[in-house]
């Protein structure tokens, strides 16, 4: 599993509650102190195209980066876990990525984003950032936007990367948002849905853009 110089190794992570959950971890030879933790969203776990190509391009970077399955996937369920127990997978991975790492940015997908959210801003975990790929802040047949109150208790720095074709992020609520908590910024990315697939019409590839995502991302790492 190598690229550009790096390795994903795989771990195990123990976790109160259940049997231990799969991960991947890349340590570039020439690597930030900062640490990100990337969750997967709700439809697949850390193996999905999307999270490989996030993984492998921050590694590339080199920025220290662990994804890992929360236990439904590991168990082959569809239905995603109750918060309780996606935060207790969560955190053990959080806590696993601080031994290799003299910070830890809580990163997601969609909804590994928002458990994220929850473990700083709810449980007070100790992350020196946020970073969010497609925050589900509208819920799937939902109008009415879910409630930020945690996110306004986080005081470190905070990213959100928002297609403009995506309806559960969409900028025109995500950019209002972002302006009334302590320290966070709007990335729009043109003509992105959910996952941040773009048209034919557009000017780049979807490749393309997620691949700047990932740069954009990792110079962000970098400044913390």
């Amino acid at each position: 599993m190598r690229h550009n110089g790096t390795m994903a190794r795989r771990l195990k992570i123990k976790w109160d509650g259940g049997d231990a959950v799969d991960a991947l971890l890349e340590v570039p030879k020439d690597t930030t102190s900062v640490g990100v933790l990337l969750a997967h969203g709700a439809g697949a776990g850390q193996r999905h195209r999307f999270m490989e190509r996030v993984r492998r391009g921050l590694g590339a970077a080199g920025i220290i980066v662990m994804t890992f399955d929360y236990s439904y996937i590991q168990s082959g369920r569809r239905a995603p876990d109750r918060m309780p127990k996606l935060l207790a997978v969560h955190r053990a991975a959080a806590d696993r990525l601080a031994a290799y790492a003299d910070g830890v940015v809580l990163a997601g997908k969609s909804m590994g984003g928002r458990v994220g959210s929850h473990l700083a801003g709810d449980a007070g975990w100790p992350a020196v950032g946020m970073l969010y790929l497609g925050y589900p802040l509208v819920p799937i047949g939902k109008g009415e936007p879910r409630p930020t109150d945690h996110l306004e208790r986080i005081g470190v720095p905070q990213i959100f990367f928002a297609g403009t074709r995506d309806r559960l992020s969409p900028p025109e609520l995500m950019v209002p948002l972002a302006k009334t908590l302590p320290n966070a910024t709007v990335e729009v990315i043109e003509l992105g849905d959910h996952s941040f697939n773009v048209p034919k019409r557009s000017e780049s590839t979807t490749a393309e853009v997620i691949d700047g995502i990932v740069g954009r991302a990792a110079d962000w790492v970098r400044s913390l």
